[in-house]
């Protein structure tokens, strides 16, 4: 085999392949990316037996072949070369790197002992504009379950009706949720659920990431495709393939704990909200972390106030728009935290029941992404 690239395609495309190559002891040929040059493409291959990537470089094929090489090794090198022409070259059991006035050899192995990629049908497609997408998996994929004990709450539910995609996550303590539109050559397609596992979401989250968010890529109007079968997905994002198996189970029906029929509301600059949350978490009670949200609706006031018996207390009075009765809810701040950190709005709403009762947090325009959490209860 042997290649000649330009270094910032090889930079980039070992960026988005070698990232999930990690430090395997029982199988070490999963530490390896593979260097396929065949059929006038070359491609990057890496796989952890979860999660497959394959991304295709745009270079030169001096000599078809196939090798595998350290992925860290060959990221860091490559790396530090200059912006120049890189040759790759396999001779034996090493590939010969040479850049200008650089030369190197890292020891490989043959690629006969590498796994393959599975193969997803592509009878039936899915596409989403890039960036919307990815602003949608970063809304759920933080309410992720972390603990295996349940293993479908660690990965985010999918849910296909027609022209309309949901996302969702929880960990039954919070719960976050997203539609959005997509287009889909399958109009026959409703209440098709799958789940994907939260470290595919990461991975693919990283890959949109690398796509520069600027008003010639948005008006390029890009989009990711995406098919599905039995127990995997493939994304295809422009020159890179990600492939990753799904979580077997069954999803909980968490529309039944959405609330309806708030009896309070409450509009709240979310950066106050932020700020007044953050000041009164240093008085919540270690390991409960609960900080109170009060609405009194004579003083259109919301006060965020906790108590320690060890540090002291603190108590926020913002001046905001309460309709409805009063009321009040005492939950977990981090929770809270986390669900105003990914609403990018100015003003949100804040729903409340009871304090039996888990409240849902809005933003005030984007009606199609809600946060749930649950009580803290006494």
């Amino acid at each position: 085999m042997e290649i000649s690239i330009l270094k910032e395609n090889l930079k980039n495309g070992l960026y988005l392949a070698s990232h999930i190559a990690g430090k395997n002891q029982n199988l070490p040929i999963l530490n390896n990316i593979m260097i396929e040059a065949k059929d006038g493409n070359i491609k990057l291959i890496s796989t952890n037996l979860e999660i497959g990537i394959v991304h295709t470089l745009r270079g030169k094929i001096i000599e078809e072949g196939v090798y595998t090489v350290n992925s860290k090794m060959i990221a860091d090198y490559v790396n530090l070369l200059a912006n120049k022409q890189i040759n790759i070259a396999q001779k034996e059991s090493e590939i010969k790197i040479k850049c200008e006035n650089y030369k190197t050899k890292i020891k490989g192995q043959s690629a006969d002992d590498f796994p393959l990629i599975p193969t997803v049908d592509r009878d039936n497609s899915f596409n989403v504009n890039i960036f919307e997408f990815r602003d949608a998996l970063s809304k759920v994929v933080f309410a992720v379950a972390d603990n295996e004990s349940r293993i479908e709450l660690t990965g985010a539910v999918f849910v296909f009706s027609n022209e309309k995609l949901t996302l969702a996550a929880t960990d039954s303590y919070r719960l976050a949720e997203k539609n959005i539109k997509i287009k889909t050559n399958n109009t026959q397609i409703e209440d098709q659920r799958i789940i994907v596992p939260s470290k595919t979401i990461q991975e693919l989250i990283r890959v949109l990431s690398n796509i520069q968010d600027n008003n010639e890529a948005q008006e390029k109007d890009l989009d990711i495709t995406f098919y599905v079968s039995e127990n995997q997905i493939l994304f295809i994002v422009q020159s890179t393939e990600i492939v990753s198996k799904l979580i077997e189970g069954q999803y909980p029906d968490y529309k039944q704990i959405i609330p309806a029929n708030p009896k309070s509301v409450v509009i709240v600059n979310r950066n106050e909200l932020i700020r007044a949350v953050k000041t009164s978490s240093l008085f919540s009670k270690s390991g409960i972390n609960d900080v109170n949200l009060d609405l009194v609706k004579e003083e259109n006031k919301l006060i965020v106030s906790s108590t320690s018996g060890d540090t002291g207390e603190n108590i926020v009075n913002i001046e905001t728009d309460v309709s409805g009765e009063n009321n009040g809810i005492i939950v977990n701040y981090n929770y809270l935290i986390d669900g105003l950190n990914h609403i990018n709005e100015e003003n949100v709403q804040i729903e409340i029941i009871d304090n039996n009762t888990p409240c849902v947090i809005k933003p005030c325009e984007e009606k199609d992404y809600l946060y749930i959490i649950m009580p803290i209860k006494q």
